[in-house]
């Protein structure tokens, strides 16, 4: 309710609502309605407003049950009702303008007259303007509220309820194939980036490679291949949990011939599927077995190419260790003896790898004929090995070539291959996420 409270003798009255005086409820007003064209003016993606379109959502109604409040009680108060009664909105210092303008009843001015048809309405005005302001709110409320909706439901078909988590290096080619498949399909995920030379991030897996994909924190996925086949089986049939997948990929230890042992797993170039879906999946016969020889072909041979050709020479050498050192995590120690010592150590291994894999003696031809043979492969008929639409050779490929932009053997093999635009499409599809539809 609204009571008149004279300050001085002679001096206009100032009113209060509620315990609060005119200058309050102005402030008040003015704040919530900021914080209401702040709310207008906030747009996020469907992606990204979960959480911030509830929170919003709660603020504007908030903001609406004040104004509605405050502007409801000014309407009602027996003081905005009574005939000739003054709401003031300068508070004192239009009590001041007041004693100039009226205190002689002649020669009223303007700036008088203004301010008397204000006192006169004044209440009236300022109710409506809280309730105009509670509207405002109801509005915000219930399009925040939608917003809030729309973006579960996107987030459902985005992430399709799984939490990723990626345990990788950068540069690592495996790592780049397995952010390829996910930002080709659209799947929100972490990155954690693991140290190189302590690999602290990894005490508390036995497995100690990279890439490893965690699912929803409780579900290991390793090896890049086995990663993207559980994936591209789980986005196209979900009747499987994770974990009942995983085990189509049983892990094989062996002893290779030069007596290390290593973990192979089978299946992993296949994917899951049932008849009917294999069918909708590759419909031209043929297209599943070329899908298969050319990620195994990206694994057994294009990624040992990368190795000799990013550390060619000393100076490329040196260079791709400033890349590795600038892109990765380490110490300020770490990065010094990593680009230094590390790029020296892998110039001589390189010509160690030159050898073990049969390369030729310029190592960039061997690189611009595997890219050849690529894009032989598919053809001029076909923008993708997979037709019009990337398959999961596509993008392992596109993966492992990937890890060498910004180096010299990257620039060396778009001029000098046929391979330029089909990687230009690649690059397009995965930054826009075109698997996702």
């Amino acid at each position: 309710m609204l009571d008149g409270i004279p300050e001085k003798r002679g001096q206009s009255p100032r009113f209060r609502c509620g315990g609060l005086t005119t200058e309050t409820l102005v402030f008040k007003w003015m704040l919530l309605l900021l914080l209401l064209l702040l709310l207008l003016a906030d747009e996020e993606s469907p992606s990204r407003c979960i959480v911030g379109a509830l929170r919003k959502s709660n603020m504007a109604a908030a903001c609406a049950r004040s104004f509605s409040k405050v502007g409801w009680s000014l309407l009602e108060s027996p003081l905005v009702r009574r005939p000739g009664t003054g709401f003031y909105l300068s508070g004192n210092a239009g009590a001041r303008v007041s004693g100039r303008g009226y205190g002689t009843g002649s020669g009223l001015g303007l700036r008088s007259r203004l301010l008397s048809s204000l006192r006169a309405g004044g209440g009236r005005v300022l109710g409506c303007a809280f309730l105009l302001g509670g509207g405002l709110g109801l509005y915000q409320t219930v399009k925040f509220s939608a917003q809030q909706h729309l973006a579960e439901e996107h987030c459902k078909v985005q992430g399709d309820g799984l939490k990723l988590v990626l345990y990788q290096y950068k540069t690592c080619p495996f790592c780049s194939k397995v952010r390829a498949v996910l930002d080709y399909y659209g799947l929100p995920y972490e990155i954690v980036e693991v140290n190189p030379v302590m690999r602290k991030e990894l005490k508390w897996s036995t497995y100690r490679k990279v890439p490893i994909l965690m699912v929803d924190s409780d579900v290991q996925m390793n090896d890049s291949s086995v990663i993207i086949s559980c994936l591209k089986t789980y986005l196209i049939n979900k009747k499987k949990s994770m974990p009942e997948l995983i085990r189509c990929y049983p892990e094989m230890k062996s002893v290779n011939d030069r007596g290390k042992e290593v973990t192979e797993y089978n299946n992993k170039y296949w994917l899951m599927l049932s008849e009917e879906d294999n069918e909708l999946v590759y419909p031209e016969k043929g297209m599943q077995k070329e899908e298969r020889k050319w990620r195994q072909w990206a694994d057994d041979w294009l990624v040992h190419l990368i190795s000799p050709n990013v550390y060619r020479t000393s100076g490329e050498a040196l260079a791709s260790f400033d890349y590795i050192v600038r892109e990765g995590k380490f110490g300020n120690f770490e990065g010094f003896f990593a680009k230094y010592v590390g790029a020296a150590a892998m110039f001589i291994i390189s010509k160690r790898l030159k050898s073990r894999h049969n390369l030729q003696d310029d190592v960039r031809q061997d690189l611009y004929k595997a890219c050849n043979d690529w894009v032989a492969a598919i053809g001029k008929k076909r923008k993708f090995m997979g037709g019009d639409e990337p398959n999961l050779a596509d993008l392992a490929v596109f993966g492992v070539l990937r890890v060498m932009e910004g180096l010299q053997a990257f620039d060396d093999m778009m001029e000098n291959t046929k391979v330029k635009h089909w990687y230009r499409r690649m690059e397009t599809a995965t930054l826009n996420h075109e698997g996702r539809k």
